[in-house]
């Protein structure tokens, strides 16, 4: 049975500078996106990994190709429609983390969710059903994020992420800036929601997170250099561990 495509990128061109100083990302690179995956893109620092998760989420343009999101080519959309499209489409989820610091975490998520819904009231539901899912405590709702941890403000931030139940969701180094037991904590939430269907596409360098994943792509001189498909997460799975062990030794890690 075939899977469903919701993102598919042709021919992606990207560089940065001038003339001499022009550096080439990728100059004719192809990529699907499939729907209910965790897809994982790995590579080398500087590979373009964060570039071409901007681009795939429209938050940047390339210099050529076209992607088609779920039917849409976003490359033809101007800058205003296409805030439109990110805003009902993607959710974002960053290594720093973009909560406003005067308001509860509550009201960060309900601030993200009218921008797409008037319900204000279904909005606040479908928010404590994801503070219950990423086990944060009712208590802390009314704090702000100054006054929680860096993983609670994280797993906040993945709440405001998904409020709009986004087609597609997007984390660039979601870990990067936490400890091993808040980060382990980020992962168990991505893990949750992918059981729960989502769609998710992680940039990282790091092999913990990158094991959650069940759909490995790695980036090397401006293209797909290889792929490995694990499946869903499960803990202890030393089949599925080797497997990706395995596939980026064969990639260079």
């Amino acid at each position: 049975m075939s899977r469903q495509t919701v993102i598919s990128a042709k021919h992606l061109k990207k560089s940065f500078g001038k003339k001499e100083n022009i550096q080439t990302i990728y100059s004719d690179l192809n990529i699907d996106i499939y729907k209910g995956d965790f897809t994982v893109i790995m590579g080398s620092s500087g590979a373009g990994k964060s570039t071409l998760m901007y681009s795939l989420s429209g938050m940047d343009k390339p210099d050529g190709g076209q992607i088609d999101f779920d039917g849409t080519d976003i490359t033809k959309l101007n800058s205003d429609k296409l805030a439109v499209f990110r805003r009902s489409q993607c959710g974002f989820v960053f290594q720093q983390i973009y909560l406003i610091d005067k308001m509860s975490l509550m009201d960060n998520v309900i601030t993200a969710g009218v921008l797409t819904s008037r319900n204000k009231e279904n909005i606040k539901n479908r928010a404590k059903e994801l503070f219950s899912l990423v086990n944060i405590p009712e208590i802390t709702w009314k704090k702000n994020p100054s006054q929680i941890s860096g993983g609670e403000a994280q797993r906040a931030g993945i709440v405001r992420a998904v409020i709009n139940n986004p087609n597609v969701l997007f984390a660039d180094e979601p870990t990067g800036a936490l400890n091993s037991a808040n980060g382990t904590a980020v992962l168990d939430v991505f893990t949750s929601l992918h059981e729960k269907g989502q769609s998710i596409v992680m940039v990282t360098h790091d092999k913990k997170s990158a094991l959650r994943g069940s759909r490995i792509l790695y980036i090397k001189d401006g293209e797909i250099f290889g792929e490995c498909d694990l499946g869903k997460f499960a803990p202890d799975d030393t089949e599925r561990t080797e497997k990706f062990e395995k596939f980026i030794t064969e990639m260079g890690w």
